[in-house]
């Protein structure tokens, strides 16, 4: 019984999918603080220009 908990793999695989997960998250967290400026004037140009073709 054990072995066969030593054996097991299962839970490591989880831990190992998680922590590569979360560091992806921790990358896009990084990039659009970054790029919070630059976003949020793309966005509002983006607005704009729907807001004046639509009139």
């Amino acid at each position: 019984m054990f072995r066969t908990f030593l054996a097991d793999e299962k839970g490591a695989t989880a831990i190992e999918y998680s922590l590569i997960a979360a560091l992806m998250a921790a990358a896009i967290i990084a990039a659009l603080t970054t790029f919070k400026a630059d976003l949020s004037a793309a966005f509002a140009n983006i607005g704009t220009t729907l807001k004046t073709n639509t009139q």
